[in-house]
């Protein structure tokens, strides 16, 4: 399995690690290794002394990772979720001494744009769509085998499609004539059922969007892993969080909302003191970040992206 053919670029590079405000002698880890963009800026503006850590679940991001590992000795990749960060930073003993944490959310370009791991409708192949094709349960395995119900409710919840009763419908009368393997048939079936297509959007673009984050559990991922990072980071360490979709900004945005306001409201209004586990846990640093023009126009896939960066208090 090679991606080598297939160019990512990375979305938010300069400001999101202007936004970790990268120390030289700090630690960092970068959530979401992918092809290494963010991370060769951070190992740029690093130290001797400095340290990263990659995540991912991709078996060809974690190549391109240990080949950078190879040529510099500050940077580390593991073969994890960003959700398990804190565990494997309580196994590196510096759980609460990271100085920044970064979570780029996106699908990589080249595995959008490889056919091979099936999670293009545009492109026809095996219908998995996994991060890690050795685990978990693939998109066909799923399809074959989910309520209809299910199936409806991954595309409602998930791709926010409107149709989605009527897509699972059409998915599961299909199948009972003939299992769904390929993406590009899943993708036909999909689009005859969709009755009204969006303007310049491919009709099985929500559906694909909520079958592979289901499939990938993106969502529980991601609440685990806001967490985890909260715990992990130190006094003063940044979190800088791209999201691509709605679903996924809205967890970060109530996530940090959350964290900033505190829960002092859950308090009696009488109390004199409040009880410093009460009290907010992190600042929001400035407004959501969104790409500019010139980055628009150079990859249109960055019109969808939104960075949020908050520092830790306590």
């Amino acid at each position: 399995m090679t991606d080598s053919n297939f160019r990512h670029i990375t979305v938010l590079l300069d400001e999101a690690v202007e936004g970790l405000a990268v120390r030289g002698d700090g630690r960092y880890m970068d959530g979401t290794f992918g092809r290494g963009g963010h991370s060769r800026l951070i190992l740029q503006k690093l130290g001797p002394d400095g340290r990263l850590l990659g995540f991912d679940k991709d078996p060809l991001a974690i190549a391109t990772g240990e080949a950078l590992a190879a040529e510099d000795g500050r940077f580390v990749v593991v073969q994890r979720s960003f959700a398990e960060l804190g565990e494997e930073a309580v196994v590196r003993g510096i759980c609460g001494q990271v100085s920044g944490i970064l979570l780029d959310l996106g699908v990589s370009s080249p595995q959008l744009d490889d056919p091979e791991r099936g999670f293009s409708f545009l492109n026809d192949g095996p219908l998995d769509m996994r991060m890690n094709p050795d685990v978990g349960v693939s998109a066909a395995d799923w399809i074959a085998t989910a309520a209809e119900d299910e199936i409806a409710r991954v595309l409602k919840d998930y791709g926010e499609e409107r149709f989605a009763k009527r897509m699972a419908r059409a998915v599961v009368q299909r199948r009972a004539e003939q299992p769904f393997t390929r993406t590009a048939d899943l993708a036909q079936v999909l689009t005859v059922a969709n009755p009204a297509w969006e303007k310049g959007k491919n009709p099985a673009t929500r559906a694909f969007q909520g079958i592979r984050i289901h499939v990938n559990n993106e969502l529980g991922d991601l609440e685990r892993g806001l967490e985890a990072a909260l715990e992990t980071l130190e006094v003063g360490g940044r979190l800088v969080v791209i999201s691509f979709h709605s679903l996924e900004d809205r967890i970060v945005k109530q996530f940090m909302k959350r964290q900033a306001k505190g829960e002092a409201d859950k308090l009696p209004r009488d109390l004199p003191i409040i009880p410093k586990a009460f009290e907010p846990r992190l600042k929001l640093i400035g407004k959501p970040v969104y790409a500019a023009e010139a980055e628009l126009k150079a990859n249109p896939r960055s019109r969808s992206a939104v960075m949020r960066i908050a520092e830790k208090l306590r």
